[in-house]
């Protein structure tokens, strides 16, 4: 099958995500205008351009793209990673295009969109054209896993940076900046997905050393009790030892 090409492409929003994929698809030589998505002028979104690439929060996906004028010549497409296609009616050509990434501001997220990203897509094929032209890698995902998928790519970002918040209080309790814990972090990291993460896992929740955990409680300020233990029964069950 040929691949459809991309060749104007008209970017709706003015976060984060549509400053990034604006940079990175004008850097790959896709002709691209970025487009409010309150302005009035979203309703000739789709007059001109291949793709119309919806960036907006995930609540306003849906009202973005009823105000679009359909033409069933162009594709509309959104970038969230937790919705379906049905939010993209009444469009005929329509496609998800969810960067598994973190777009911090448009101008790194511009350069991690164009550094071998994997993209969740689903839709019409224009949506793996945009990831080919960008140097990715597109992987499939149905509407009806899109929350799963979604919840799995919140775990591994947002919930690794509030853990992260965590170690550097605890750190900071005893005098020691966060940067003292990178080479730990990393290695684990690495581990995690060169052996997977239960042949990765060591420490006292592993090896059931109750007494250690204990002197650990003891040591911590209340606040960080919750989250603590809550990270003690992850790490049992992973390990197999959970009671």
């Amino acid at each position: 099958m040929t691949t459809p090409a991309v060749r104007r492409v008209r970017v709706v929003g003015g976060g984060r995500a549509a400053g990034a994929f604006a940079r990175a698809l004008e850097a790959v030589g896709v002709v691209t205008a970025q487009l409010d998505g309150r302005s009035p002028e979203v309703a000739a979104a789709a007059e001109g351009v291949d793709l119309v690439l919806v960036c907006v929060s995930d609540g306003a996906v849906a009202e973005v793209a009823v105000r679009v004028r359909p033409d069933p010549a162009v594709v509309v497409a959104h970038v969230s990673g937790s919705l379906g296609l049905d939010v993209l009616a009444p469009h005929p050509r329509v496609a998800a295009l969810h960067p598994l990434a973190s777009l911090p501001s448009a101008e790194v997220g511009a350069t991690v969109l164009r550094a071998g990203t994997t993209f969740a897509v689903a839709g019409d094929p224009l949506a793996r054209a945009v990831v080919e032209r960008l140097g990715g890698r597109a992987v499939e995902v149905a509407d009806a896993d899109r929350a799963a998928y979604h919840a799995a790519a919140c775990i591994a970002s947002n919930h690794t940076v509030a853990l992260l918040g965590q170690v550097e209080r605890v750190a900071a309790s005893v005098g020691l900046p966060l940067a003292a814990f990178r080479a730990l972090v990393e290695g684990s990291v690495t581990n995690a997905f060169e052996l997977g993460p239960a042949a990765a896992l060591t420490g006292p929740a592993a090896r059931g050393d109750e007494a250690t955990l204990d002197r650990h409680r003891a040591a911590l300020d209340p606040s960080e009790l919750a989250a603590y233990e809550a990270m003690v029964a992850e790490a049992r069950r992973l390990a197999g030892t959970a009671s």
